[in-house]
């Protein structure tokens, strides 16, 4: 009768906020109610919700205590923008201010796995379990958004950069630790070791993209593709029916065929089910949100942020998208209506020499620039066409000197894509090679573009002693040719090996 709801939970109420997840789960009620809301209006459910979230008010707005896992705190901001009740942001924000004074007991994983080592505004970089340290990190920018906290914003711009430069995977995945799915170190960034937790790189997707509304800095939006494209879409199976629950850049050994649950989240093979399912939940929901992530609009006009097939409407224009990105780098903007305003089109780090092509009458307010936004505003009429080409050749990258698990190796990309080699069966097996950095070679192929590069491979001998004397002594010496595939594809022909970082010669 007082609005708490648990389907789980018979303890005492509240009384381990460490693990118990009370509020945790209250959140995702939270926003489901929040959806509701937007698409249906108010019902019995949307009613059971706030009335849920009253509750948590009347039991937290005062007191020095929260919840061991962050995701209330930008579900309430949403509720608050949903409904303009000023108590839920409230409660967002002391939730956010009171972690880190500290507010949850003592674990053998140490503060910083519940970012309660230090308050959200003294804090550097992100740290401890990744999947907490992302959502903490959006409800801080939800809080400073709609309260107008530029010190609160500016901290966790800090740490994202901080985070960004130093603890960051190249497929974007955050999380390097197993054991407590955290971040790690500075630097430390090991392939064959990388958790990379699905999960996290929803969380960090949305982290990105309430940045780049906060600030309209392309560099958030650059992040998140990088994302979306070789975590997300790494995480489902081809068929959509089974998950990657961790997403390595390295995997060593051919997994067991998959039976059933497994929440072994290194194990290789993707899994029809986890014991903790949170990340198959999450795609789900992150897919259906898709939409909201590609373009927004305001007074002004429309601004596309990632390519796909589709139209917006909004800030006065209405336009169709027609592309074949990531494959091919065209992208179409056709007018559906008359109307005047500006459309921006994100130029991403990677397409230096992209073109744009506006029709008679309309002016280029600012050209393609990689890293940049390419504006084009005008008096539309139905029917005229923004054409932009971004070059999609294949590129190869290096990592910082100071990763040392990467030293002396090198990857592929193209355009928002990473490639990786992979063995199946009795293909050549992925220890012994490695490559020279001639341009890649393009293959199409079932309407994805794969790649081909000059490579060595040894005889698989073994030596009695592991290190040698000379550099010289271990360099592959069989010529050969060295099939790339997009890293969200690995994995789909059965139990394989795998690596993005090859050893370069």
């Amino acid at each position: 009768p007082d609005g708490y709801l648990n389907t789980r939970w018979s303890g005492e109420r509240y009384s381990d906020l460490e693990w118990g997840h009370e509020l945790y789960c209250y959140g995702h009620l939270v926003q489901a109610g929040v959806a509701r809301l937007r698409t249906h209006g108010e019902d019995g459910f949307t009613a059971l919700v706030r009335r849920a979230a009253d509750h948590v008010g009347d039991r937290f707005m005062e007191g020095t205590r929260t919840c061991g896992h962050p995701v209330l705190e930008m579900a309430l901001v949403e509720l608050y923008r949903a409904t303009g009740a000023e108590r839920y942001l409230e409660l967002a924000r002391r939730l956010v201010e009171r972690r880190g004074l500290p507010a949850l007991g003592e674990i053998p994983f140490g503060r910083a796995y519940f970012q309660d080592d230090q308050p959200v505004r003294q804090a550097t970089v992100l740290r401890g379990h990744a999947v907490r340290a992302l959502y903490l990190a959006c409800g801080a920018v939800d809080v400073a958004v709609e309260t107008g906290d530029g010190e609160l914003l500016e901290a966790v711009r800090a740490q994202w950069e901080r985070t960004v430069a130093r603890r960051t995977h190249l497929t974007g995945g955050m999380g390097s630790r197993h054991a407590d799915e955290s971040f790690g170190e500075d630097f430390e960034l090991p392939p064959d070791r990388a958790y990379s937790e699905t999960c996290a790189s929803i969380a960090s997707i949305m982290l990105s993209h309430r940045l780049l509304l906060a600030t309209g800095e392309s560099r958030y939006a650059e992040l998140a593709e990088r994302t979306l494209y070789n975590v997300l879409a790494t995480s489902t199976a081809l068929d959509g029916r089974s998950f990657f629950y961790a997403n390595p850049l390295r995997v060593r050994v051919p997994a067991a065929p998959a039976a059933g649950v497994n929440h072994a989240a290194e194990c290789g093979l993707r899994s029809p089910w986890f014991d903790v399912s949170c990340c198959p939940n999450y795609i789900a929901r992150t897919l259906a949100s898709l939409p909201a992530y590609l373009a927004t609009a305001g007074p002004g006009g429309i601004q596309v942020h990632h390519y796909a097939a589709g139209t917006v409407t909004g800030g006065g224009l209405s336009l169709e998208v027609s592309t074949g990105y990531p494959w091919s780098g065209g992208v179409r903007l056709r007018m559906l209506a008359a109307g005047s305003g500006r459309v921006s089109l994100r130029i991403p780090g990677w397409a230096a020499g992209a073109s744009l092509e506006a029709p008679d009458g309309a002016r280029v307010a600012a050209g393609a620039t990689a890293g940049g936004y390419a504006s084009v505003e005008g008096d539309w009429r139905p029917g005229q066409e923004i054409l932009l080409e971004l070059p999609m050749r294949p590129r190869w990258t290096f990592p910082d000197r100071r990763v040392d698990a990467l030293r002396g190796s090198t990857a592929v990309e193209r355009g928002p894509i990473v490639y990786c080699a992979e063995s199946v069966a009795d293909e050549p097996p992925l220890d012994d090679v490695a490559v020279l950095p001639d341009p890649p070679v393009e293959r199409a192929a079932d309407g994805i573009v794969e790649l081909e590069v000059s490579a060595r491979v040894g005889d698989g001998s073994v030596n009695g002693w592991p290190y040698l004397e000379s550099a010289d002594g271990d360099k592959p010496g069989k010529d050969t040719r060295l099939r790339l595939l997009p890293y969200h594809r690995w994995g789909n022909r059965g139990p394989a090996t795998m690596r993005v970082w090859l050893p370069l010669l």
